[in-house]
């Protein structure tokens, strides 16, 4: 099968939409098939090198005076490969995919990652869509996207090739008792959640020091909110015991050293750091929203919290922190049933949806020649 993935970039600052599209490219490059991925490029082109994926240059922009030069871009494209799918990960994509090509042999399957794009719907010019979580299916369907038409395939990170292929990164020393998020810094992703439930378990671990040192909190990620959450870390006095890292490329030795886990994003579709955390047999505390419980099996694999409440957080933080056989209950949980994350998982369940959508698309081409046979037979064009 000829395959071409479009996506804005192969660059390598942590974007869970261009992750998810590397390591499904990179799989499916091994499987047999032949892979393209169309992009503006960016540290990933080695990896795709590397397990034989050609990287075209595509410019994908939002900028209605670019649209003339992308369509143009995406039809040699398309004259060159010739691929049997297209498989758009962004709202750019799937919109040239559908109105560059007119008479397309290809089948087009658009995968929302991201149920907050106000562009979301409009992968619907897909012939078939794909959400990364039921929450994300569910959003589409209440927007008025038929199920027909709509697939669900949840995220998996288990085995990924960026991180598998990567040279070992060098271990971290982290103080303990800790806690470690690794999140962009958006407000959406709840750092300030976190932080205030982190001065919670501070507040409780210094009347305790004797079942809890003073514990610190690893914040592994960077973004546009990173300087108002450091200013909120020193407005609520626990500046000394939170350290922001920055970007992380590979935060496996950050997740390795990780006494508990936390995630307390506001929406989250399907986080890939949930994966990579249960791969490292973390102790997870996570918020109950979007994808988040479908990858913690429903809240057996983790400790799952409500959004917006973090003195309920920070309770559970307090109590994995100060519990080590519970934290070593719900570490042991995270490593079990891990194939429902993998990336194997992920690349057979969209082949699946590649084939069934041809299928579709090669059944409808023969209603339609046989209707256009039937019209061309039938007297003064009537059926």
């Amino acid at each position: 099968m000829r395959i071409v993935h479009l996506a804005n970039h192969a660059q390598t600052i942590g974007n869970g939409t261009v992750n998810m599209m590397v390591d499904l490219a990179c799989v499916q490059a091994r499987m047999g098939q032949e892979v393209v991925v169309a992009s503006s490029g960016g540290g990933f082109e080695p990896l795709l090198r590397r397990h034989g994926i050609t990287h075209i240059p595509l410019q994908q922009s939002r900028q209605p005076w670019r649209v003339p030069s992308m369509i143009a871009g995406f039809n040699r494209l398309i004259d060159r490969f010739d691929p049997d799918i297209v498989h758009a990960h962004m709202m750019t994509g799937a919109l040239i995919s559908r109105f560059g090509s007119m008479r397309r042999r290809f089948a087009l399957v658009t995968t929302v990652h991201h149920e907050l794009q106000k562009s979301a719907a409009l992968v619907r010019a897909g012939d078939r869509m794909v959400a990364v979580s039921q929450a994300v299916a569910d959003d589409l369907e209440a927007r008025g996207i038929g199920a027909g038409r709509l697939s669900i395939v949840l995220n998996g990170a288990v085995g990924a090739p960026r991180l598998v292929l990567r040279p070992a990164a060098r271990p971290v020393r982290l103080r303990h008792p800790n806690i470690v998020c690794v999140a962009g810094m958006y407000r959406r992703k709840g750092i300030a959640d976190l932080l205030q439930a982190f001065a919670h378990v501070r507040e409780q671990a210094a009347g305790q020091t004797e079942f809890l040192p003073e514990p610190h909190l690893y914040l592994v990620g960077d973004g546009p909110d990173r300087g108002s959450m450091e200013a909120l870390a020193a407005e609520l006095g626990i500046a000394e015991a939170v350290h922001f890292t920055g970007f992380v490329a590979d935060a496996r030795p950050y997740l390795a050293s990780a006494d508990v886990f936390a995630l307390l994003s506001h929406q989250d579709p399907s986080p890939l750091v949930i994966a990579e955390a249960r791969e490292a047999g973390c102790a997870i505390v996570a918020t109950r929203v979007g994808g988040i419980p479908e990858m913690l099996d429903g809240g057996t694999a983790g400790v799952l919290v409500p959004p917006g409440e973090p003195a309920q957080a920070a309770a559970k933080l307090h109590w994995l922190l100060i519990d080590g056989q519970a934290r070593g209950q719900y570490a042991a949980r995270a490593r079990q049933n891990l194939q429902q994350l993998s990336v194997e998982r992920v690349s057979g369940e969209y082949m699946a949806i590649y084939q069934h959508t041809l299928a579709e698309r090669e059944s409808l081409r023969r209603r339609q020649g046989a209707m256009d046979a039937r019209r061309a037979r039938a007297p003064d064009g009537a059926v």
